[in-house]
């Protein structure tokens, strides 16, 4: 497990122990996300107005190369001094890999770059016409070949992009989905074209995007700003979290509210969940490990990461 915090680190667990095995550092500032690509064994952490990337594949965990904001990639470079943030560059709010660990993602202000993580250069850039910042991303990658991107922005919509393997240059939507949130938006959750999205309106949305349209929306889906949303293993159930909390499972088909649990007693800034695990990160400053008793039963305290 991996967990970043505004310690400027990120901390990497042994789950089955219950220990940390070791921390990586030397961000610039908070460190706001971190994903894994289990393709490739690599980690990409985000501060600031970088990307950094970590090779797992040998012993030494080892930062291999900087992507920077404005499009500009710096082997290793990972080091404080050269990571000062300049007036062209723009703070990265979220990225996604794709399934096969070759194209990432990075939103900054309103456009989302693409890099091909096999040089590592930028290739392209998702040019949307959103009005605020892109605060998050989701990536399916479809039939195999082209993937599909959803941005969600502080302007309150979302859209959809199809990305080819060959895909250059600048990009426009294949759809705007509509209608648009009433507020920004914070979560999205996104498998086999069917999407939901989570916002600061406290509003779920599920969306059908093989038609881009609009299956049913959850208004006070939480009682504070959604912050999280994450598929279970199976598919069948979905998770969502909000800054009061509280954490929630949903029935994705029938949309229902089938547990919930207060998780923590400040937000919860992180959701995440395996075959046997939900995995919620707060404020509080700690990680804490949850279990299902059942189908029908509410959520189990199991650890407490700190």
């Amino acid at each position: 497990m991996f967990s970043s915090s505004m310690d400027r680190t990120v901390k990497v667990w042994d789950l089955h122990c219950a220990t940390e095995i070791t921390t990586l550092g030397g961000h610039p500032n908070s460190v706001g996300v971190v994903r894994y690509c289990e393709t490739t064994r690599q980690i990409f952490t985000v501060s600031s107005t970088f990307v950094k990337i970590w090779d797992l594949r040998d012993n030494t965990t080892k930062c291999v190369t900087t992507l920077h904001s404005t499009g500009m990639p710096s082997e290793a470079s990972c080091g404080v001094g050269n990571q000062l943030m300049n007036s062209r560059e723009n703070r990265i709010n979220d990225i996604v890999v794709d399934g096969h660990g070759r194209r990432l993602f990075s939103a900054a202000g309103s456009l989302v770059r693409i890099w091909d993580l096999r040089s590592p250069n930028c290739v392209g850039k998702l040019s949307g016409g959103h009005q605020a910042a892109v605060t998050c991303l989701a990536v399916d990658d479809g039939d195999g070949s082209n993937s599909y991107v959803v941005t969600g922005s502080k302007d309150h919509y979302l859209k959809l992009f199809e990305v080819s393997p060959a895909a250059n240059g600048i990009l426009q939507p294949k759809f705007d989905l509509e209608p648009p949130h009433y507020d920004g938006i914070e979560a999205l959750a996104l498998s086999d074209k069917v999407l939901f999205s989570g916002s600061r309106d406290m509003c779920i949305k599920k969306w059908d995007l093989s038609k881009a349209e609009l299956k049913q929306s959850l208004n006070q889906a939480h009682k504070d700003w959604v912050t999280g949303l994450c598929f279970l293993p199976s598919r069948k159930g979905l998770l969502s979290c909000c800054r009061g909390g509280q954490l929630r499972i949903w029935s994705v088909d029938e949309y229902k509210l089938i547990g919930e649990v207060k998780a923590h007693d400040s937000p919860i800034n992180g959701l995440a969940a395996n075959g046997s695990c939900i995995f919620t990160a707060s404020s509080d400053t700690t990680v804490r490990i949850w279990r299902r008793r059942s189908a029908a039963d509410n959520l189990i305290d199991n650890t407490d990461f700190r």
